[in-house]
């Protein structure tokens, strides 16, 4: 599993003694000479400043909101540093996970559910896994590729397991949000749309 980035900006000795540690951390360290170095890629789409958790010594002009951490009361040790930066990936991987959206439906994968128009319906932590491995896909997934995927195994599953959570999940779909074409199911397999 990748680990999460955190952004340095104009604070070359915390990077340098981040680097050090690198480790021993959780994440992997950026660093930037300026606010407009990162506006760059913001700008170029190649990072999301709403998902990027950005370090300073000072407040910038442009740089604002709730993934940025200033360290502007120094000196402080460097087990309280990395104390909070942990915490603060911590809150916002839970932040990611409440509302991942898929279609027009929500799906919050801390409390397990999928939400649309005020319903809501409980999921398994497998159908969780197929909803999501199915929406990054552009092309039908046939079962043996969701056994992989999904499940882990190559053959040794039956087909029918996967037929049969696909076929409960797409169930559910329907009974609550009467939606008969969330999970389509086509001739080369099935597909999120």
């Amino acid at each position: 599993m990748d680990k999460p980035s955190i952004n340095i900006i104009e604070f070359k000795e915390l990077y340098n003694i981040l680097l050090e540690l690198d480790s021993e951390t959780h994440f992997k360290i950026n660093y930037y000479n300026s606010e407009s170095d990162i506006l760059k890629l913001v700008e170029n789409k190649k990072i999301n400043i709403n998902y990027s958790t950005i370090i300073l010594k000072k407040p910038l002009k442009k740089i604002k909101g709730k993934n940025v951490i200033i360290f502007d009361k120094l000196p402080i040790r460097i087990d309280k540093i990395l104390d909070i930066i942990n915490i603060h990936l911590i809150k916002q991987k839970y932040d990611l996970q409440s509302d991942l959206k898929i279609k027009d439906y929500s799906l919050d994968l801390n409390s397990r559910t999928i939400s649309k128009n005020k319903k809501k319906l409980n999921l398994t932590e497998r159908e969780i896994d197929i909803l999501i491995f199915l929406s990054k896909q552009k092309e039908p997934q046939k079962i043996d590729i969701l056994q992989k995927k999904v499940w882990n195994y190559s053959l040794e599953l039956e087909t029918h397991t996967v037929e049969t959570h696909i076929y409960r999940l797409r169930k559910k779909i329907k009974d609550t949000f009467e939606d008969d074409n969330f999970i389509n199911s086509k001739k080369d397999g099935y597909l999120i749309e």
